[in-house]
């Protein structure tokens, strides 16, 4: 913390703080918390609780106490953990990184970091960004940035080094494979637009696909942009992977699953204690686009995700295909607090158009079960109807019309997951600086060298084993190497275009057109009846 908090007015201040209008996570929407006035005197005997017990421990620890330690890392995150596996608090960094995440921009040289062998590495840059155009690559090692050294720094830390104010200079010296030297970059930062839609692209004559990657500031914006790219009037299909997608902001996801919907269909509704139930509905509409859809989404797709699949799955309007998504159903409203730190505090839950829970139940288990869970268990008590007569389920996420079941990884694939095709792809292109172009895909000759790579480094596998793991090396393998010949959107590009349940995805489609087709009839016949 920038100074130190007067410990007897930490608790208070956290619940003035929760009596201030805050928004849904990462969305618009105002949620007005409980009010304290009518139970002010609970309030200052749980307050002069906390103090008693706060001065007895001040006093008699064996060592000097830590106000911020003992009140930010302590009393409130153990106090919110006994709430529900999302209420949270945010430190001045966590609270920045997320405002960050939902506005979609910072400013700095633009490109992601991550921790490797006690250092940090440039895992890939952004296209288009001051990294990417200065010509750092995938695998630099950053050794010091603007002379200081990155020794014994976090991931984090260094983050924080590279970032800074727009059109101001930051000095990065790394490390390469293949050069003995250190190589310094003199770079320009500038304000980095993080997108949250990847670039969309034709599979095949006249099937877009596109994938969401989480739900910020910009992402309706986004999924517009790309349809209006490829010319949505020439759409015949979409497939709108889902896949991952942590979610996000509420309003973004509303605006997305309107751009498909009908005008005035319902998207999601909530309520809570202190929160009246509020029916979010589509406000544009389609314009009369019904091209088929289908959506994939699998165990780590959440909130937003949820309530998009949710909503255009109800209304018939796309097939799910994947796996159970994660089942998080409640409103985050996140409350700016003292000192730049945040609370994210649930104050009600999210339903489906059709009327059914999102929230899986979270009662009576551990957290590492909750967030590491196998599959939502559905509710058969919470059985409602799609708008043609389908039959769907609440309280376990959204379970897909058709399961695609992601094969484990294996002990050779897990091992090559983690670390080795990065590594690989590093000493690869060290050696070899002439470009791949669009379109290759590893031969032969290349998993060959990959398989003399890991024998060179003692890696434990046997032949029949890499022979089993051939194709999906070869996918994952180009994926890596695409990041580093090319940029991360061409990664996901190659990487889709190859990806078994894409094509499954794709064979779909004549499904969700028949959702389509009913949905619309039905709709039809309520019309003539009233």
């Amino acid at each position: 913390m920038a100074r130190k908090l007067r410990p007897l007015l930490a608790l208070p201040l956290i619940i003035i703080g929760c009596s201030l209008v805050g928004g849904f996570y990462g969305s618009r929407v105002n949620v007005m918390l409980a009010a304290a006035a009518d139970t002010t005197q609970p309030i200052e005997k749980d307050i002069d609780r906390f103090v008693r017990v706060y001065s007895l421990v001040d006093r008699n620890f064996a060592q000097p106490l830590d106000p911020d330690k003992a009140i930010y890392k302590g009393a409130i995150p153990g106090m919110l953990e006994t709430l529900d596996p999302h209420s949270s608090f945010f430190d001045q960094r966590d609270y920045r990184v997320l405002m960050e995440e939902q506005r979609g921009r910072y400013s700095g040289v633009g490109m992601q970091v991550g921790p490797l062998n006690d250092k940090t590495v440039i895992m890939a840059p952004f296209p288009g960004s001051p990294a990417y155009r200065a010509g750092l690559r995938p695998g630099d090692v950053i050794r010091f940035v603007n002379d200081h050294s990155t020794a014994g720094l976090t991931t984090p830390e260094v983050a924080d080094l590279l970032k800074g104010p727009r059109n101001t200079k930051v000095k990065i010296s790394v490390s390469r494979e293949g050069s003995p030297d250190f190589i310094t970059f003199n770079i320009v930062r500038a304000d980095i637009d993080r997108k949250t839609v990847s670039d969309g692209f034709w599979l095949k004559p006249g099937i877009a696909y596109i994938k969401i990657v989480s739900f910020g500031d910009n992402t309706a914006r986004e999924l517009d942009d790309n349809l209006k790219r490829l010319g949505e009037n020439n759409i015949k299909g979409l497939i709108l992977d889902m896949r991952g997608n942590p979610g996000g902001v509420l309003n973004e996801a509303v605006d997305v699953a309107d751009h498909f919907l009908r005008k005035g269909q319902t998207v999601v509704s909530y309520h809570g204690r202190s929160s009246p139930e509020r029916i979010l509905t589509a406000r544009n509409g389609n314009h009369g686009r019904n091209y088929p859809i289908v959506v994939v989404v699998n165990r780590n797709s959440a909130s937003a995700a949820e309530i998009v699949s949710g909503a255009l799955q109800d209304h018939d309007r796309a097939w799910i295909l994947g796996e159970t998504t994660f089942g998080k159903g409640l409103v985050q409203s996140v409350i700016s607090l003292p000192e730049g730190t945040g609370l994210a505090l649930t104050t009600a839950h999210f339903y489906t158009p059709s009327g059914r829970l999102i929230q899986r139940n979270y009662t009576g288990m551990p957290l590492y079960d909750y967030y590491f869970h196998e599959g939502a268990v559905r509710d058969p008590n919470d059985v409602k109807m799609t708008d043609s007569g389908r039959t769907v389920y609440g309280g376990g996420g959204i379970t897909p019309d058709e399961d695609y079941v992601t094969p484990k990884l294996d002990a050779l694939e897990g091992e090559l997951y983690r670390t080795v095709l990065f590594d690989f792809a590093r000493s690869y292109f060290a050696g070899h600086p002439a470009p791949i172009t669009q379109g290759w895909m590893p031969g032969d000759d290349v998993l060959d060298r990959l398989q003399g790579y890991l024998e060179a480094h003692h890696y434990r596998f046997t032949e029949s084993e890499f022979q089993q793991d051939r194709p999906w090396i070869r996918r994952y393998l180009a994926r890596e190497m695409y990041i580093w010949a090319f940029n991360v959107d061409e990664s996901d590009k190659i990487f889709a275009q190859t990806d078994p349940e894409i094509a499954q995805a794709l064979d779909a489609l004549p499904k969700a057109a028949s959702l389509v087709e009913a949905a619309s009839k039905i709709t039809q016949e309520r019309m003539r009846g009233q």
